[in-house]
């Protein structure tokens, strides 16, 4: 058994297929998707409140990081891949966050308990779903992004520097 096992291993290095681990990422793609899964746990939570001003703190810290996160792709990572990655993934990429930001100024203004409210948040989760799907996914922003020309490594400092100065001027937590 221990053949085949390696042998399989063999095969999937040989067809250039990798485990999905952060750490074969390069720095600006782990990032981005460490980013990804602690607004995807945030949303979890939220579904599990029941309390408005455990509510309201938990979208407010939702709120931040994806302004953040949203910000640091538009300034950083979309710009500078434009040549790599296919161009109209990369308008609706800018479409589907101009989407969030609207939704996310529309919860803004409300109080958890409002008519809608988690409504609204589930919603925002779907479509922040979707959207890091399409990044995700083989052949999306990031697999194509690894294929292209720029340092990746160095876009991730540069993104992480960016993170935290955003974060500073939001009141957030600093970036890891």
């Amino acid at each position: 058994m221990a053949t085949t096992t390696t042998k399989s291993a063999g095969s999937r290095a040989r067809s250039g297929r990798k485990r999905r681990t952060g750490r074969r990422d390069p720095l600006a793609i782990t990032l981005l998707k460490k980013d990804h899964r602690e607004v995807e746990g945030w949303f979890d939570e939220f579904e599990q409140l029941e309390d408005d001003s455990e509510k309201l703190a938990l979208f407010n810290q939702i709120a931040t990081a994806l302004k953040v996160h949203t910000q640091i792709e538009e300034e950083i990572l979309y710009p500078e891949e434009r040549g790599d990655v296919e161009e109209d993934m990369l308008d609706e990429a800018y479409v589907e966050h101009d989407g969030a930001k609207k939704l996310i100024a529309e919860i803004e203004g409300m109080k958890p308990g409002e008519e809608y409210y988690d409504a609204k948040v589930k919603v925002l989760g779907a479509y922040i779903k979707h959207h890091v799907k399409e990044e995700e996914q083989p052949g999306g922003i990031f697999a194509q992004a690894k294929k292209g020309d720029e340092d990746l490594d160095a876009m991730g400092e540069r993104m992480k520097a960016r993170k935290d100065e955003l974060m500073g001027q939001m009141g957030g937590k600093r970036a890891n």
